[in-house]
């Protein structure tokens, strides 16, 4: 492994995803269990995507108080639910919600209501709650969530909001293998916005592969802009970049 900082930035880099995956699992779980040691619950957000896989699967073999955790997601997409394959929902439930009994998982859509009013439940639950941890990712675009560049406001008043996602992101989700071509990716999402994620005590950001290595390069000797939403992470208290061989290329 090799390790270093940027700003408040955390970074560290492992030869290969499998076992990125694992040490970050590692320590998102000695984590997990030193805040339940001494509170009774506490609030998580998780990131549904392919990059996510070796962390999840690695994280729900540990060994944790699960029965005291309420699961949240940061981010879907608009018209579609978790009978929909290709959901945020759909996949967390696949990847972490069906393996670990929480205490509660809390979904962004809700059948029968509108894209704004689930957007308006959501907001309303999590402004009573505090995040405790976000297990994200980083978009070929630098997002975090689905705050793409031209809606990303590191200001935002909002704790969630609908936004229209651009062609980088939407090719992203092609790419990965969850949509057949551009035309059937939805153009809409619900997100978190990035003042809601970096609210988080504690912020675990795993993003191997090789389409993320010029993102990763921004993010990490880049401006702190927009242009780059996930460079704001270089400001958070206590984030840690998990990174695969393929994924640092360009920072090493």
């Amino acid at each position: 492994m090799i390790g270093f900082k940027k700003d408040l930035l955390e970074i560290k880099v492992y030869s290969s995803r499998e076992i990125m995956g694992e040490e970050a699992a590692n320590e998102a779980a000695n984590y997990i269990s030193n805040m339940l040691a001494s509170q009774n619950e506490i609030n998580i957000v998780f990131a549904a995507a392919p990059s996510q896989n070796d962390f999840l699967r690695a994280l729900s073999k540990k060994d944790i108080e699960w029965g005291k955790i309420n699961a949240f997601h940061m981010d879907e997409y608009v018209g579609l639910t978790r009978k929909d394959r290709q959901s945020f929902g759909h996949y967390l439930d696949e990847h972490i919600f069906n393996l670990a009994s929480f205490k509660s998982v809390h979904y962004i859509a809700k059948e029968g209501l509108s894209a704004e009013e689930c957007c308006r439940l959501y907001c309303s639950h999590l402004k009573n709650i505090h995040i405790d941890i976000v297990c994200m990712g980083v978009g070929e675009n630098g997002h975090i969530a689905f705050n793409d560049p031209a809606v990303a406001n590191f200001n935002d008043p909002e704790i969630a909001k609908i936004v229209e996602l651009d062609y980088i992101c939407r090719m992203q989700q092609v790419h990965d293998g969850c949509f057949p071509s551009i035309d059937k990716v939805p153009t809409h999402a619900i997100t978190l916005t990035i003042p809601a994620l970096l609210s988080a005590d504690r912020i675990f950001n795993i993003v191997p592969s090789e389409r993320k290595a010029e993102a990763i390069k921004k993010i990490v000797y880049g401006d702190i802009s927009e242009d780059c939403p996930a460079s704001i992470l270089r400001k958070h208290k206590a984030t840690t970049l998990y990174l695969d061989n393929e994924s640092s290329k360009y920072i090493l």
